[in-house]
């Protein structure tokens, strides 16, 4: 069974990151913290959605509906902190 799916503006925040490719502190809701630089989004034939991260020369996926908020790491970033 999905859970629903995030908000549109907060989505706008994810897409903001990817575009221009932001360092991101990412904590779930299972207060695990993950860093890295925001790549893409992507959604699968199931409608599930995650958030693609590079971390160092990996990459991974972060299911969406898990994110609790997104900090910016990236200096002048246009956003600072987003809660989900």
């Amino acid at each position: 069974m999905n859970q629903p799916t995030i908000s549109c503006d907060l989505h706008d925040y994810l897409e903001l990151a990817c575009m221009h490719g932001y360092r991101v502190r990412l904590t779930l809701k299972n207060h695990q913290i993950i860093e890295g630089k925001a790549l893409d989004t992507l959604t699968t034939a199931e409608k599930q959605e995650y958030l693609i991260l590079g971390i160092g020369h990996e990459q991974s996926r972060v299911e969406l509906n898990q994110l609790k908020k997104m900090e910016a790491l990236t200096p002048n970033a246009k956003f600072k902190e987003v809660s989900f």
